[in-house]
């Protein structure tokens, strides 16, 4: 990509060209709509008195204005915090308070909590809702319909400011530190990197499945904006709707993550091969581990289209490799491209090749857990390399392959397990939806292994239950060491999985150490 790009100047060269479609109506926001929707949100903030720099924050589902939003914030220079549509009011008001938010946007599907939010954040000095209003909103309609649509004059390109999703402990807002950009001169990193690893171009048609709010969605769907290409929004994922939707708009690019890939390889084979996924040129995941046998049977089914990479929302370090690279390095989630990769150990010295440790990333982007000092000297070594807080291990060939989060292993007897392992094989078992592996309360080890697992069929009675237990811990048994096997199975209708992917296992640990009547 040779010119640094955004919506309008494909508004100029292009205005009739989708930049969104509304995959559930099929509706149409062309680049010109984008573009005049984005430049009279930028004057909205601009007359309440907005500089770049400053803040804003906005909660809805995947609304045919999201991005829209994203953009008019973008073009005013602002930094944007784009809320998860799950969390609670206290979690919202807390994310309002935390960013310094000014003004505050959401939709009637958020209405209920809007109304609680009102008196709970008092610096925000203007409070819109698109499609309706309820008491102390204003219309973001018709704010936007009476702003100006021309540019604003010398435009800062503004940034996001995402929050992690909170699975262990407070959300933290993650601040890149960049310098104040030109909007006509500013570089999008997941642009370039589209369009370099993925051929992201005018041509592209993105499906997006998963929660715009989420880093990785919202940042793919703005770098294809900025390389001038077509994104279809899912409003939630469903296995078949996906498959149709890729043949019915032949989708040349799409990001999901491998749960989304377990629950396309659980549909019935007449339904898999029921529509046609040729025109796929790039299918990227990332966001959790993927199972080897998972990630075979999509290059199989798929072909050598499907992409990984391992990366954060605080932007370190981006290792990455493609369906060749990954066939001769199974398991592995790439190379870095983005940032040296160095693996320590607890004493806090580089291990050795092939020796597990905390992945450290140096010479990447720098960041900052917004208002949380602590935090951000955490992530850090003396030397300046940062850390995500990931366990792994590099090849002699420099590939990275990812043991677990460190929070999340289990020290049982005073062995180091990591459940990951585990959960990998459970994922592919026949019977099971859904897995998470935890560490629960053991008075002679400490810890034990417990699986809690969503099954296809929830057993009938206790006997049934005890039986699928066992076959579950013999099916274990037969492919891990004991140590590292489950020793005891619960089973519940839904797992706490976040639609991005990621399990709440914070959850599932503090509900057994409580029942306990201990804490972690």
């Amino acid at each position: 990509m040779e010119d640094p790009l955004y919506p309008g100047a494909h508004a100029a060269n292009r205005p009739d060209h989708p930049a969104i479609i509304q995959a559930s109506t099929g509706d149409i926001t062309t680049y010109a709509e984008l573009d005049d929707e984005a430049n009279r949100l930028s004057h909205v903030f601009r007359d309440m008195g907005l500089e770049p720099g400053d803040h804003i924050a906005f909660c809805m589902e995947n609304h045919p204005r999201f991005l829209a939003i994203c953009w008019g914030a973008h073009y005013a220079g602002l930094i944007y915090t784009a809320m998860s549509s799950r969390l609670t009011t206290e979690e919202m008001a807390y994310i309002i308070e935390n960013c310094g938010a000014r003004a505050f946007i959401t939709s009637p599907h958020k209405a209920d909590q809007a109304a609680e939010l009102r008196d709970q954040m008092p610096a925000v000095e203007m409070r819109l809702m698109v499609d309706s209003t309820i008491d102390g909103y204003d219309s973001y309609e018709a704010a936007i319909e009476q702003a100006s649509a021309a540019p604003l004059p010398g435009r800062i390109a503004g940034t996001d400011m995402l929050y992690s999703s909170g699975t262990t402990g407070r959300p933290k807002g993650v601040l890149p530190k960049i310098e104040p950009q030109p909007l006509e001169e500013s570089v999008s990193g997941v642009g370039a990197l589209g369009a370099m690893l993925f051929g992201f171009g005018e041509d592209s048609r993105y499906l997006s499945p998963a929660p715009l709010y989420h880093a990785a969605p919202l940042r793919f769907c703005m770098g294809i904006h900025v390389g001038g290409g077509t994104v279809i929004v899912m409003e939630r994922f469903d296995p078949e709707d996906y498959l149709r939707l890729i043949e019915k708009y032949e989708i040349t690019a799409s990001q999901v993550v491998p749960t989304m890939f377990v629950r396309m390889l659980k549909l019935p084979e007449e339904t898999r091969t029921r529509y046609d996924v040729s025109s796929l040129q790039a299918c990227i995941h990332a966001a959790a581990p993927c199972p080897v046998e998972v990630k075979r049977a999509m290059i199989d089914w798929w072909g050598p289209v499907i992409h990984e990479y391992y990366a954060g929302t605080e932007g370190n370090g981006f290792v990455y490799c493609n369906s060749e690279q990954w066939l001769a390095h199974p398991g592995t989630v790439g190379s870095a491209i983005l940032g040296t990769i160095h693996i320590v150990g607890d004493d806090g010295e580089e291990v050795a090749v092939g020796e597990e440790g905390t992945i450290y990333f140096e010479g990447g982007s720098e960041f900052e857990y917004h208002g949380d000092a602590e935090k951000t000297a955490d992530s850090r070594m003396a030397n300046g390399w940062s850390t995500l807080g990931d366990v792994g291990k590099v090849d002699e060939d420099g590939f990275l392959y990812l043991t677990d989060r460190k929070a999340y292993m289990i020290i049982t007897g005073g062995v180091n397990v990591y459940p990951q392992e585990a959960e990998n094989l459970l994922t592919m078992h026949p019977k099971v939806v859904d897995v998470a592996v935890i560490g629960v309360p053991n008075d002679d080890f400490g810890e034990e292994v417990k699986g809690v697992v969503q099954p296809v069929e929830m057993p009938a009675d206790d006997e049934a239950a005890r039986a699928l237990e066992r076959e579950l811990v013999a099916y274990c048994r037969e492919h891990l060491a004991d140590v590292k096997c489950p020793r005891t199975f619960d089973f519940r209708e839904e797992l706490p999985r976040h639609p991005t992917g990621k399990l709440y296992k914070r959850l599932l640990k503090d509900e057994y150490w409580a029942d306990a009547g201990r804490t972690i």
